[in-house]
């Protein structure tokens, strides 16, 4: 049961990286984006679906609490701080991009969304760069942590989790629009994915030197965890390819991005589990009593589905190409 817990808890985070990461990304990406009527069209993009893609936070946070209590009451004062400015940035992109949506002059509204957008991609780099930091416990009780807030591996995760997100941006808007504003955002994601690419090596490298250096002390994990890192290098030369003006099939870089994200986070988890933060206890220890678990299962298997059809439907819904601010091609333009 412990296994099939974690596993909801990375699918719950991996669709909140992916789907909340291109609005992120593309938020980011708009303070860079000097023509207007682009910046209108970037906004409109994530006004569409924000709302769904966060929820997926929502409930990674909920499994988290409800399924290793022990382990959330570790984790979340060791990095109160990268969560309060997350939260805070995330709260701010949302008031945002609705009060822009009311309004004729947007000028104020879209920076504080991009603003928004890129501390709350800090914040989230932040929070993940903690969770290779030792934790102390006594009695099973927080007492204290080695996480510095400003550590050079703290900067090299947030540069990586913001080069991401740009290159989620990047091609979400390739696959979504059209003209001179494609040709802009396949360009510049190009060099974002190729700089995520190199920091993702650089971290990897990094961890080494961390509290949480990876375990391959046997062949099954060594070999999964270089079929992983194949997979998620294919995924990357997809999207790189992908992403020139000249590829036609846009979605295949957001694709290839997906599959590389998918990977890194699963190569990670093979090399830490079952004991992924240092100092809190496992995977399989964490866990909550089993009646606590089968009640969790009952609740988060009504919504689980719901939550997939929701998003599913939010993108289905809105997926042909966007030629003007607001506006969407017919099929037969596609």
């Amino acid at each position: 049961m412990a296994g099939i817990w974690f596993g909801v808890l990375v699918f719950a985070l991996l669709m909140y990286v992916v789907l909340d990461g291109y609005d992120l990304g593309i938020g980011i990406a708009s303070m860079f984006e000097r023509d207007k009527a682009s910046r209108d069209k970037m906004l409109e993009q994530v006004a569409q679906a924000w709302d769904g893609n966060e929820s997926w936070l929502v409930l990674a946070a909920l499994v988290l609490w409800a399924g290793y209590p022990t382990a959330f009451g570790a984790i979340l004062p060791h990095a109160y701080l990268a969560v309060i400015l997350m939260l805070f940035a995330l709260g701010v992109r949302g008031v945002s991009v609705e009060l822009a949506s009311q309004t004729h002059d947007r000028a104020l509204f879209e920076w504080t969304f991009g603003i928004g957008s890129l501390v709350a991609a800090l914040a989230q780099g932040a929070l993940l760069s903690s969770l290779a930091s030792r934790v102390t416990l006594v009695d099973n009780a927080f007492s204290g942590s080695a996480f510095g807030a400003f550590g050079w591996f703290t900067f090299l995760v947030c540069a990586l989790l913001v080069a991401l997100y740009l290159s989620y941006g990047y091609a979400y808007m390739k696959w979504k629009s059209t003209g001179e504003l494609r040709t802009r955002v396949a360009r510049r994601g190009e060099i974002t994915t190729a700089v995520t690419a190199m920091l993702a090596v650089a971290f990897f490298l990094a961890l080494d030197n961390t509290d949480a250096p990876l375990n391959l002390d046997s062949a099954g994990r060594t070999v999964a965890f270089v079929v992983l890192l194949a997979a998620a290098g294919t995924g990357i030369a997809v999207a790189m390819w992908s992403l020139r003006p000249a590829s036609t099939n846009d979605g295949r870089s957001f694709v290839g991005l997906a599959i590389a994200t998918v990977a890194i986070a699963v190569a990670i988890v093979v090399g830490r589990y079952p004991t992924i933060v240092p100092g809190v206890p496992s995977v399989e220890d964490a866990l909550s009593p089993d009646t606590t678990m089968w009640f969790l299962f009952v609740g988060i298997g009504i919504n689980l589905p719901l939550i997939v059809f929701y998003t599913w439907f939010g993108h289905h819904a809105f997926r042909d190409k966007a030629y003007g601010t607001g506006a969407r091609l017919p099929r037969s333009g596609r």
